[in-house]
């Protein structure tokens, strides 16, 4: 793997866009970041960034690195640092007049805080306002007033329940039920400027008025039927193939809920969304 600012006088255009891409992420003055082309190198940065109470860490094999949010690569064919995100990563951010470039990322760089932080609401009791499955991962999705949610499967006639979804794998947690909230497609058009139907974003249940990132690793009911909050459904390449540019930028941390089903059962519009007790 390069050694990231080896030598400051080289690769200067590289050196600078790391800097912009980490003003980027961090939302931080760009004059407040030191920058690799004056010598102060990746040291620089690194104690900078120890004051914010953050670290930089090189990412081993980066050709096939999955990060649930913002790090920073550089990819084959390009001409200087871009902003990735994604399970799987793909580019969300270019620096202006900088060429991604269109290989495989061959280096790669996270920024981290002691303990993720992810975004909360205070929104603990919420309803299901639509219920979609898609057949195939290629076949747009239909909107039903109810669904069967069958025990370690998921819906039925969804493509994960049939074995024909993008990222199955047997065995795999996480992979029977997806949610996404109503208010980050809201805040999507409101606050990013990317208007996108819900059905889009190829999750399954579409909710109101309940935190979701609040129950990852919980238990839940829907409609009554207990359901365990697995992982983050984080925004992916293959959905920025399939919707408006800027959706993987605007979803990081709000792209919903991947869940387990324990009980089988039938879930409808109007449903309630309850935490179990702890």
């Amino acid at each position: 793997m390069t050694t990231l600012f080896s030598s400051p006088n080289s690769r200067s255009l590289e050196n600078e866009t790391f800097s912009i891409c980490l003003a980027e992420i961090l939302k931080a003055d760009l004059d407040n970041i030191p920058a690799a082309s004056s010598g102060l190198g990746l040291d620089g940065i690194g104690y900078w960034l120890a004051a914010q109470n953050l670290a930089l860490i090189p990412v081993r094999e980066p050709a096939s690195f999955q990060w649930a949010g913002w790090w920073i690569g550089r990819l084959e064919g390009g001409d200087g640092y871009v902003v990735m995100a994604g399970t799987p990563s793909d580019v969300a951010w270019v620096p202006q007049d900088v060429i991604s470039g269109s290989g495989d990322e061959i280096e790669g760089w996270v920024i981290a805080p002691p303990a993720l932080k992810l975004p909360v609401r205070d929104a603990t009791h919420g309803t299901v306002e639509a219920i979609y499955r898609y057949a195939d991962s290629s076949l747009p999705g239909e909107l039903i007033p109810s669904a069967r949610l069958i025990t370690g499967v998921g819906i039925e006639g969804d493509r994960y329940a049939l074995g024909k979804g993008h990222f199955q794998s047997e065995g795999r947690w996480g992979q029977a039920l997806t949610l996404i909230e109503a208010e980050a497609i809201e805040r999507l058009a409101s606050e990013h400027g990317v208007e996108m139907p819900v059905v889009q974003a190829r999750r399954n249940i579409v909710t109101r008025n309940i935190d979701l990132n609040s129950l990852m690793g919980k238990r839940f009911r829907i409609g009554g039927l207990l359901c365990q909050g697995s992982r983050l459904a984080e925004p992916c390449a293959w959905l920025q193939i399939t919707t408006p540019a800027g959706m993987l930028r605007g979803l990081v941390h709000r792209g919903g809920l991947r869940a387990d089903i324990l009980e089988d059962g039938t879930i409808k519009h109007g449903d309630a969304i309850v935490a179990e007790p702890e």
